[in-house]
């Protein structure tokens, strides 16, 4: 008796073609995860961290007083770690409050969050620009670029978030967030202000820039107090 070769074919292939889809559907689902975004933005940010300190640095060898002065040389580059440390996390709790949100990602949005990492990772580099040349107005405002960029990344992934709601949580974020939209650009604004005061005093624009997280919190609070807790300042923290 020949057995149909064509028919055993017909019957295996409904299981095959079901077990493919649950495969396609399965890595859908894993591409559509945030998780592996957000693990890969919190590795960054935690590297960035660690670069930030890598450059207090005292020499060897030296003796009690010129111990004393090494410190002293080093204040500049202190100062430049802790504002960088502090706009850094300003960042990664902006980054946190838009993904706590999110419950898929797209290509899109896999993109404009690489992006967004790209001028967060070069922030070391001017922060040790800034702690070598503190009296220079050209680090003060090599600085300040580098940190607008990263805010109009940051505005720019956040206006994408809100305008695709379906890759939201149900009612996690408004599609006309403009309060948020003027909360995110509040530290561009003091950025500007810090470049333009370093033409005249370098180390004016540098406190200006560490008065930038005190200004951006408290704009947040103040803009939920007012919300009564329902405004869209209730997305950010």
């Amino acid at each position: 008796m020949e057995v149909d070769d064509n028919s055993d074919s017909s019957m295996t292939s409904p299981a095959c073609s079901g077990t493919q889809s649950a495969r396609i559907a399965s890595i859908e689902e894993e591409l559509s995860s945030p998780d592996r975004v957000v693990m890969l933005s919190d590795g960054v940010f935690a590297i960035i961290l660690t670069i930030l300190v890598l450059e207090l640095r005292v020499p060897h060898d030296l003796s009690r007083a010129s111990l004393g002065q090494a410190v002293h040389d080093l204040r500049p580059t202190l100062i430049a770690w802790v504002l960088s440390f502090l706009i850094i996390g300003m960042y990664w709790m902006a980054h946190r409050d838009i993904f706590a949100r999110v419950w898929a990602v797209n290509r899109d949005l896999v993109w404009l969050n690489l992006l967004f990492l790209l001028p967060c990772a070069l922030i070391p580099f001017a922060s040790s620009v800034l702690g070598e040349y503190p009296d220079d107005a050209k680090a003060v405002r090599f600085y300040g670029l580098v940190v607008i960029v990263v805010s109009v990344m940051r505005l720019f992934l956040y206006w994408y978030v809100i305008r695709h709601p379906r890759l939201l949580r149900p009612g996690a974020l408004s599609a006309h967030s403009a309060q948020g939209v003027v909360l995110i650009m509040v530290p561009v604004a003091v950025y500007i202000v810090a470049m333009v005061v370093a033409e005249v005093s370098p180390m004016a624009g540098i406190i200006i820039f560490m008065s930038v997280p005190a200004i951006y919190f408290g704009a947040v609070t103040i803009a939920r107090e007012r919300g009564g807790g329902h405004g869209e300042a209730e997305d950010f923290s």
